[in-house]
């Protein structure tokens, strides 16, 4: 439990700072960070500030190697997929926000599926994920993956004794073939404490913005954490592999969380810059004669602001 009431404000009061935060990224450019950052936290600490300039300082320098490596997974049709796990809260969603933000979509796409339906619960268990494996040139980043079945199928009784061995004698075999398929498979396990699972569930409660990230489901999941404990364990024991390793992320600090497996990220293939051409924008033509119409003013939309 949380040791006091100024503390679990202030650690709700940090998780807002880190939402706005979020909001902040993409309008701050590395050039005036030092100026923005600065002007926005007037209300934290000095080591805060720091903590948070130094954030927002390797974020865009890891960032722009992203955009390195993207470029070299298209030039040499390098063929990734990332799988992203962890407990409900755990901060997936928030390293894959911040690797996909300034990358191109059409290389770099989210792979996030709903349950199964009736049909795909029919199908051979790994079926489902076949479509969104990678093509040359592609990264593709499962928020969730074929793992369920370790993890919340296994916890929640969606799946039988029987399918959740054939899971464990097949899932070897299957990232096997991925890899002499020319795939890169990348694994990382988030990993949060009882404590800070506890304060994130209540900061999502309490903000409306947020409480749509609450499903019944995750509610049973905070009731069954040693259930999930032992249910993780047995993955990572069962499906760590010098062929496809876990690699698992402390993730107790978000922002400490984020950088730490963009960096490991990183490190996991030996892309360098790919030169590019120079770009030249071309004079308009202009067409004697050509009018322009005049669009009809109610189709606009209404300037409200």
């Amino acid at each position: 439990m949380i040791d006091s009431h100024d503390e679990l404000l202030r650690r709700i009061h940090n998780d807002l700072m880190d939402g706005y935060d979020e909001e902040l990224e993409m309008e701050i450019e590395d050039q005036n960070v030092d100026a923005l950052a600065s002007a926005l936290d007037e209300t934290l600490l000095p080591q805060h500030r720091e903590a948070r300039r130094v954030y927002f300082k390797e974020l865009f320098r890891l960032q722009a190697e992203l955009v390195k490596l993207q470029d070299w997974v298209v030039d040499t049709g390098h063929k990734v997929v990332i799988i992203f796990e962890g407990r409900d809260a755990a901060g997936k969603g928030g390293v894959i926000k911040r690797i996909t933000q300034r990358l191109n979509p059409r290389v770099c796409r989210v792979v996030a599926l709903p349950a199964p339906n009736d049909r795909e619960r029919t199908q051979w268990y790994f079926q489902r994920y076949v479509p969104h494996l990678p093509a040359a040139g592609e990264i593709v980043l499962f928020d969730r993956s074929w793992y369920n079945r370790a993890g919340v199928e296994k916890v929640m009784g969606f799946c039988t004794d029987e399918q959740y061995e054939e899971f464990f004698r097949t899932v070897p075999d299957y990232e096997n073939m991925l890899a002499r398929s020319g795939i890169q498979l990348i694994k990382y396990w988030f990993s949060i404490s009882d404590e800070e699972q506890e304060l994130r569930f209540l900061g999502r409660i309490h903000d409306p913005l947020k409480q749509w990230k609450l499903s019944p489901m995750d509610l049973e999941s905070r009731r069954r954490w040693e259930h999930y404990t032992k249910a993780k364990e047995v993955m990572l024991e069962r499906t760590h592999t010098p062929e496809s390793p876990w690699w698992v992320v402390p993730a107790n600090d978000k922002k400490k969380a984020r950088l730490n497996c963009i960096n490991h990220l990183l490190s996991q293939m030996p892309y360098s810059e790919i030169e590019r051409p120079g770009i030249t924008l071309p004079d308009r033509i202009h067409h004697e004669g050509y009018r322009r119409h005049q669009v009809p003013g109610e189709i606009y939309v209404p300037q409200v602001f």
